[in-house]
């Protein structure tokens, strides 16, 4: 059965300069993640990830423990419903968070 969810995690730290985005990208991009992921004005980082649950739990656990440049310092995830609205993994630019 699958599990099919929808989670937007706020990252803190030294996450802006650091290619955060273009490796959460890679990561979500491995683990059959799809969604978004865009820097903030505040200098966090916040994604969207959409997909199996596992496969989402997994891209987290590479952003916080596999970014080679990044120290995160703190991340909320915020749990909801899959919402289907995502095809690939894409990095967004501007805008607000």
């Amino acid at each position: 059965m699958s599990k099919k969810a929808r989670a937007e995690v706020r990252f803190q730290g030294k996450v802006q300069g650091v290619f955060f985005r273009i490796n959460t990208r890679k990561f979500a991009i491995g683990n059959g993640v799809a969604g978004e992921v865009k820097n903030c004005p505040d200098g966090s980082v916040k994604a969207v990830f959409e997909g199996e649950r596992k496969n989402i739990e997994m891209t987290i656990h590479q952003c916080l423990h596999r970014q080679p440049h990044a120290k995160v310092s703190n991340h909320d995830v915020y749990w909801s419903k899959y919402s289907g609205k995502y095809e690939d993994f894409k990095v967004r630019y501007g805008g607000g968070c």
